[in-house]
């Protein structure tokens, strides 16, 4: 029998609908069998997934599993899809299809089946909805995350036998709610406030007027003058984000695991610090799986260059784009990827 589950995969800020096909065979020997372009980590997800479902008491058949994620040409990357194939190999080993077709499922498993979060959730419940999907399974601690999302149910799953049960209509979950104005409103709140600075009418003066503006400013003077302190509170003058900026700006953050796990959505302007040995590709964005850099994770926000000088001229150099345009193009031979930057 063949199992077909949804999940999704990350590919920039943005995530991609990804079919999860499981078949059965006898054979004399058991095996398990990844195909779809993966990655170390997805390749590796078999044995968590065998371990998982031992744990979780649920019956695998002998024989051979291939495991496919659809579309091949995309590369899969990360655990997240550790929970679609072991509830799709469960499936298919007990030749009992789910009620599944409208869900979304995400997660990564331990050895005892417990269902541990994973990055780039909002992301993926953005493209669940697009997709037409009514349902996302995601971690429990990953469902304040993918709740942002209007339109879709969310539900939190603590491990692989309780999301089984649910899929199977034998244990009710009750959808996570979030009342996003309430919770957005409630967390906008910085840890430093520009009323805090006394005296420096001038620079203040200046600071107001390129908040008001979305300026760029270059800030001279000895050291101990305050100019970092300032710098700090800058997000706090700048107008509150929109819902739609926080949603955007949340992603970035999402997708490299930098997102404060007590609070699940960003509601105030980040504020990017990197020192002046940072790399080109640390500031712009790259890597082999190129992901966002500094100005990425600027967006909305304030990219603070203390001791400009001090930065290598090539790494000042690239970003004249993101400057000029608001977003950082990352080419590699298996694409390109464009990057949200636009910041202060």
């Amino acid at each position: 029998m063949i199992t077909r589950l949804y999940s999704a995969a990350l590919r920039g800020v943005d995530a991609k609908e990804v079919e999860v096909e499981v078949n059965v065979r006898n054979a004399e020997k058991p095996q398990v069998i990844v195909v779809g372009l993966p990655d170390a980590a997805v390749r590796e997800s078999s044995q968590r997934v065998i371990s998982a479902i031992s744990a979780s008491a649920l019956y695998l058949a002998d024989g051979i599993k291939t495991v496919n994620l659809a579309p091949a040409d995309l590369k899969k990357e990360g655990p997240s899809f550790d929970l679609p194939i072991a509830l799709a190999m469960a499936s298919a080993s007990e030749n009992e299809p789910l009620a599944a077709e409208d869900c979304c499922i995400v997660g990564e498993l331990a050895l005892d089946g417990a269902v541990r979060p994973v990055k780039g959730v909002l992301s993926i419940a953005l493209e669940a909805k697009r997709c037409g999907r009514l349902r996302v399974i995601v971690p429990e601690a990953n469902a304040p995350e993918a709740a942002v999302i209007d339109g879709i149910q969310v539900f939190g799953v603590r491990s692989l036998h309780q999301a089984w049960k649910f899929l199977r209509g034998e244990e009710p979950i009750k959808p996570f709610i979030l009342d996003r104005r309430a919770f957005f409103e409630s967390h906008r709140r910085y840890e430093v406030d520009f009323d805090e600075v006394k005296g420096q009418h001038h620079v203040k003066r200046a600071l107001e007027v390129a908040a008001a503006g979305g300026h760029n400013l270059l800030m001279v003077g000895p050291p101990g003058t305050g100019k970092s302190m300032l710098a700090k509170r800058m997000a706090t003058i700048m107008p509150d984000m929109t819902e739609d900026e926080a949603i955007e700006t949340t992603k970035i953050h999402s997708i490299t695991g930098l997102l404060d796990p007590k609070r699940a959505f960003l509601t105030t302007r980040p504020f990017r610090a990197p020192h002046h040995t940072i790399s080109d590709a640390g500031l712009l964005g790259g890597g082999t799986n190129p992901g966002p850099g500094e100005v990425s994770l600027a967006h909305h926000g304030v990219l603070f260059l203390d001791e400009l000088p001090e930065f290598r001229r090539q790494t000042l150099e690239v970003m004249r784009q993101p400057l000029e345009d608001g977003d950082v193009t990352i080419s590699r031979a298996a694409g390109s990827l464009t990057f949200p930057a636009r910041f202060m």
